[in-house]
Protein backbone atom coordinates (compact mmCIF):
# COMPACT_ATOMS: atom_id res chain seq x y z
CA UNK A 1 0.00 0.00 0.00
CA UNK A 2 1.40 2.99 -0.97
CA UNK A 3 2.41 5.43 2.46
CA UNK A 4 1.20 9.29 2.16
CA UNK A 5 2.49 11.87 4.86
CA UNK A 6 0.78 14.50 5.62
CA UNK A 7 3.50 17.35 6.68
CA UNK A 8 2.39 19.63 9.76
CA UNK A 9 3.62 22.19 11.91
CA UNK A 10 0.81 24.89 12.90
CA UNK A 11 -2.55 24.69 13.35
CA UNK A 12 -2.75 20.86 11.71
CA UNK A 13 -1.70 19.81 15.02
CA UNK A 14 -3.98 21.02 17.43
CA UNK A 15 -6.45 22.41 15.98
CA UNK A 16 -9.21 19.65 15.72
CA UNK A 17 -12.44 21.52 14.53
CA UNK A 18 -12.76 19.42 11.47
CA UNK A 19 -13.07 15.83 12.41
CA UNK A 20 -13.25 14.91 8.83
CA UNK A 21 -10.09 16.00 8.08
CA UNK A 22 -8.94 14.15 12.22
CA UNK A 23 -10.35 10.80 10.45
CA UNK A 24 -8.70 10.69 7.84
CA UNK A 25 -5.07 10.40 9.35
CA UNK A 26 -3.17 8.51 12.19
CA UNK A 27 -1.24 10.56 14.96
CA UNK A 28 1.38 13.16 14.18
CA UNK A 29 4.92 12.08 14.64
CA UNK A 30 7.38 14.31 15.22
CA UNK A 31 10.69 13.20 13.00
CA UNK A 32 9.66 14.90 9.75
CA UNK A 33 11.75 17.38 7.23
CA UNK A 34 13.30 19.92 8.16
CA UNK A 35 11.88 23.35 7.00
CA UNK A 36 12.14 27.10 6.53
CA UNK A 37 9.07 28.20 8.59
CA UNK A 38 7.89 31.66 9.42
CA UNK A 39 4.78 33.39 11.05
CA UNK A 40 4.57 34.99 8.08
CA UNK A 41 1.20 34.53 6.44
CA UNK A 42 -1.54 37.51 7.33
CA UNK A 43 -4.52 34.99 7.79
CA UNK A 44 -8.00 36.32 6.67
CA UNK A 45 -9.80 33.93 8.46
CA UNK A 46 -7.95 34.26 12.11
CA UNK A 47 -8.11 38.23 11.51
CA UNK A 48 -4.95 38.50 9.71
CA UNK A 49 -2.84 36.95 12.55
CA UNK A 50 0.16 35.67 11.17
CA UNK A 51 0.53 32.26 10.52
CA UNK A 52 2.80 29.74 9.84
CA UNK A 53 4.44 29.39 6.46
CA UNK A 54 7.35 28.11 4.80
CA UNK A 55 9.03 30.95 3.83
CA UNK A 56 12.52 31.10 2.25
CA UNK A 57 13.51 34.31 2.54
CA UNK A 58 12.43 34.86 6.31
CA UNK A 59 12.18 31.55 7.59
CA UNK A 60 14.19 29.52 10.41
CA UNK A 61 14.90 26.01 9.73
CA UNK A 62 12.63 23.66 11.72
CA UNK A 63 11.76 20.27 11.53
CA UNK A 64 8.46 19.54 11.54
CA UNK A 65 5.58 17.17 12.65
CA UNK A 66 3.96 14.24 10.21
CA UNK A 67 1.14 12.13 10.21
CA UNK A 68 -0.12 9.03 7.66
CA UNK A 69 -3.17 9.96 5.65
CA UNK A 70 -5.67 6.72 5.82
CA UNK A 71 -6.35 7.80 2.08
CA UNK A 72 -5.39 5.29 -0.84
CA UNK A 73 -4.48 7.95 -3.84
CA UNK A 74 -2.57 10.97 -3.58
CA UNK A 75 -5.86 12.70 -4.98
CA UNK A 76 -8.03 11.92 -1.90
CA UNK A 77 -4.80 12.87 0.17
CA UNK A 78 -4.61 16.50 -1.39
CA UNK A 79 -8.34 17.17 -1.24
CA UNK A 80 -8.69 16.66 2.74
CA UNK A 81 -6.06 18.98 3.00
CA UNK A 82 -7.50 21.64 0.80
CA UNK A 83 -10.44 21.32 1.69
CA UNK A 84 -9.30 21.13 6.13
CA UNK A 85 -7.36 24.06 5.25
CA UNK A 86 -9.89 25.86 2.83
CA UNK A 87 -7.60 26.28 -0.12
CA UNK A 88 -7.02 25.50 -4.13
CA UNK A 89 -5.06 22.69 -4.95
CA UNK A 90 -2.69 25.47 -5.98
CA UNK A 91 -1.87 25.82 -2.60
CA UNK A 92 -1.21 21.83 -1.90
CA UNK A 93 2.26 20.86 -2.01
CA UNK A 94 3.21 17.16 -3.01
CA UNK A 95 6.19 14.91 -3.97
CA UNK A 96 6.51 11.90 -4.95
CA UNK A 97 9.50 9.98 -3.32
CA UNK A 98 10.65 8.84 -6.74
CA UNK A 99 10.81 12.60 -7.73
CA UNK A 100 8.18 11.60 -10.88
CA UNK A 101 6.13 14.30 -9.88
CA UNK A 102 6.04 17.42 -7.42
CA UNK A 103 3.88 20.95 -6.96
CA UNK A 104 5.50 23.50 -4.13
CA UNK A 105 6.65 27.12 -4.37
CA UNK A 106 10.34 26.63 -2.80
CA UNK A 107 12.82 24.40 -4.26
CA UNK A 108 15.22 24.03 -1.19
CA UNK A 109 11.94 22.95 0.87
CA UNK A 110 10.90 20.33 -2.25
CA UNK A 111 14.68 18.79 -2.14
CA UNK A 112 14.42 18.69 1.64
CA UNK A 113 11.14 16.84 1.39
CA UNK A 114 12.62 14.63 -1.13
CA UNK A 115 15.56 13.85 0.73
CA UNK A 116 13.51 12.96 3.82
CA UNK A 117 10.69 10.51 1.75
CA UNK A 118 13.59 8.62 -0.13
CA UNK A 119 14.85 7.86 3.57
CA UNK A 120 11.96 4.87 3.06
CA UNK A 121 9.88 6.89 5.54
CA UNK A 122 6.86 7.57 3.06
CA UNK A 123 5.88 7.30 -0.94
CA UNK A 124 4.05 10.70 -1.19
CA UNK A 125 4.49 13.72 0.87
CA UNK A 126 1.81 16.33 0.69
CA UNK A 127 1.44 19.81 2.68
CA UNK A 128 -0.32 23.27 2.86
CA UNK A 129 1.98 25.43 0.68
CA UNK A 130 0.40 28.86 0.78
CA UNK A 131 2.37 31.76 0.15
CA UNK A 132 3.47 34.12 2.53
CA UNK A 133 2.78 38.24 3.15
CA UNK A 134 6.22 39.49 3.48
CA UNK A 135 7.98 38.21 0.13
CA UNK A 136 8.57 42.02 -0.67
CA UNK A 137 10.23 42.47 2.31
CA UNK A 138 14.19 42.88 2.88
CA UNK A 139 14.99 40.51 5.42
CA UNK A 140 16.92 42.69 7.42
CA UNK A 141 13.54 44.25 7.99
CA UNK A 142 11.15 41.67 8.36
CA UNK A 143 10.97 41.56 12.35
CA UNK A 144 10.10 45.05 12.85
CA UNK A 145 7.51 44.85 9.82
CA UNK A 146 6.14 41.92 11.12
CA UNK A 147 5.90 43.01 14.80
CA UNK A 148 4.44 46.86 13.12
CA UNK A 149 1.62 44.43 11.66
CA UNK A 150 0.94 42.34 14.68
CA UNK A 151 0.73 45.66 16.83
CA UNK A 152 -1.76 47.03 14.76
CA UNK A 153 -3.52 44.44 14.77
CA UNK A 154 -7.77 44.88 16.56
CA UNK A 155 -7.70 43.35 19.72
CA UNK A 156 -9.53 40.21 18.75
CA UNK A 157 -6.81 40.08 15.67
CA UNK A 158 -4.26 40.11 18.52
CA UNK A 159 -6.05 37.83 20.47
CA UNK A 160 -5.82 35.32 17.56
CA UNK A 161 -2.36 36.15 16.95
CA UNK A 162 -1.33 34.92 20.32
CA UNK A 163 -3.61 31.86 20.36
CA UNK A 164 -1.78 30.90 17.09
CA UNK A 165 1.77 31.54 18.59
CA UNK A 166 1.50 30.27 21.71
CA UNK A 167 -0.30 26.90 20.15
CA UNK A 168 2.46 26.44 17.90
CA UNK A 169 4.73 23.18 18.67
CA UNK A 170 7.79 23.88 20.80
CA UNK A 171 9.66 22.55 17.75
CA UNK A 172 9.00 25.99 16.04
CA UNK A 173 11.14 28.01 17.13
CA UNK A 174 11.68 31.66 14.95
CA UNK A 175 13.39 34.66 15.28
CA UNK A 176 9.46 36.23 14.83
CA UNK A 177 8.11 33.94 17.79
CA UNK A 178 10.73 34.73 19.97
CA UNK A 179 10.37 38.34 19.80
CA UNK A 180 6.96 38.59 19.90
CA UNK A 181 6.81 36.22 23.04
CA UNK A 182 9.54 38.64 24.74
CA UNK A 183 7.22 41.63 23.90
CA UNK A 184 5.11 42.49 26.99
CA UNK A 185 1.45 43.04 26.11
CA UNK A 186 1.53 39.82 23.81
CA UNK A 187 2.28 37.95 26.74
CA UNK A 188 -1.73 38.90 27.87
CA UNK A 189 -2.51 39.14 24.81
CA UNK A 190 -3.18 34.96 24.88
Amino acid sequence: MTKIAILGWGSLLWDTAQPQFEAQHDEWRFDGPALKLEFSRKSASRLNALTLVIDRVHGQECKVAYALSKRRTVEEAKADLRAREGTTAENIGFIFADDSRRQGRDGNSLDAILQWAKRGVVDIVVWTDLPGSFDNVPADAFLDTALRHVQQLPPEGKVKAAEYVWRAPDFIQTPLRKALQAEPWFRYAQ
